[in-house]
């Protein structure tokens, strides 16, 4: 009987608070050890509470990890993966993920961010801090996915999303209605250093809206830091409000697709901050659903995976 290979399958992903009591410990991590001021604590203690007092996002990147782990165990034989998670800004950290492969005896892992376009800000600085550890501790070897937003599966996740909310409109708001593809924006001083991040934005929105027929879209920003530089744009708040100067479309249909959950970027910062400038303006909002742990998305993922195996 010939036994399988075992493999561990890092999983990293942001991380977001677990209760309400978690948030200026997760905001102070993410400052990098520097507290927040009151009112800046107290305004993402608003936002949190804005979308039912928590984000459902830890829930969601566990089940997301956990079925591609199953997934990929299903779909071929050679390889026995575990699963371990790995977190930027909170508990289990990805060190401490590492640190569990290494205790279980693994000596091979591949690395997956759940953000499909790298950047050398984030996607970069995960797989460093996972290799890192990992040489610290010796005798295991990972394997990083570096950027997988051009994955035949998951472009056509979306492009059935978009299709499916298109198809929902009134006949009058589909013909004329802007697409407006975003990701999470990063300072500007990134295409400094040639960061692929926003070209791969761009090119993502393209197969997107190729993939669903669509003509009329834009890529945008969203969600960016309190910070004094310059972040890049343009804001998709701003870039509604061009946009329906330039032509007062009848709908807006935002796809974050920069993100790959329901968490605060998307619940509040589109849905609550995007909604206010088309009611504003007087158009739809619209906001195809996100792959959250939706078999298609999984599928897409376990793609990734082995085509990184296979390279």
């Amino acid at each position: 009987m010939s036994s399988k290979k075992k493999m561990g399958l890092l999983v990293m992903a942001y991380g977001t608070p677990y209760k309400e009591e978690d948030i200026e410990r997760y905001y102070t991590h993410i400052r990098r050890g520097r507290k927040p001021e009151p009112h800046m604590l107290q305004d993402l203690k608003d936002r949190y509470e804005a979308i039912g007092g928590i984000s459902p996002l830890a829930k969601i990147t566990q089940e997301q990890a956990e079925k591609l782990g199953q997934r990929l165990n299903e779909i071929q034989d050679d390889v026995t993966f575990k699963v371990y998670i790995g977190l930027k800004h909170i508990e289990p950290f990805i060190e401490d993920a590492v640190a569990d492969m290494h205790k279980d005896g693994i000596t091979e892992a591949v690395s997956l961010v759940l953000a499909p376009h790298f950047s050398t800000f984030s996607v970069k600085s995960y797989n460093k801090r996972a290799k890192e550890e990992a040489d610290k501790l010796g005798g295991l070897t990972i394997k990083s996915v570096e950027s997988w937003y051009d994955e035949p599966k998951f472009v056509d996740y979306w492009v059935t999303q978009v299709k499916k909310t298109y198809d929902s409109m009134p006949k009058e708001e589909r013909d004329d209605a802007m697409l407006i593809v975003s990701a999470h924006s990063l300072p500007e001083k990134i295409k400094e250093y040639g960061d692929p991040y926003p070209d791969q934005l761009e090119e993502s929105a393209k197969l997107i809206a190729e993939g669903a027929g669509i003509t009329d879209y834009a890529v945008g920003w969203q969600s960016e830091g309190n910070t004094p530089d310059p972040w890049l744009g343009p804001d998709v708040q701003d870039l509604t409000r061009e946009l329906y100067q330039k032509h007062p479309y009848k709908a807006f249909v935002y796809v974050p697709a920069g993100f790959v959950a329901d968490h605060l970027e998307v619940l509040y910062d589109n849905d609550y901050e995007c909604k206010a400038v088309t009611d504003e303006v007087g158009a739809s909002y619209y906001r195809p659903a996100m792959p959250n742990a939706q078999p298609e998305f999984i599928d897409a993922l376990a793609a990734v995976v082995l085509k990184e195996l296979d390279k």
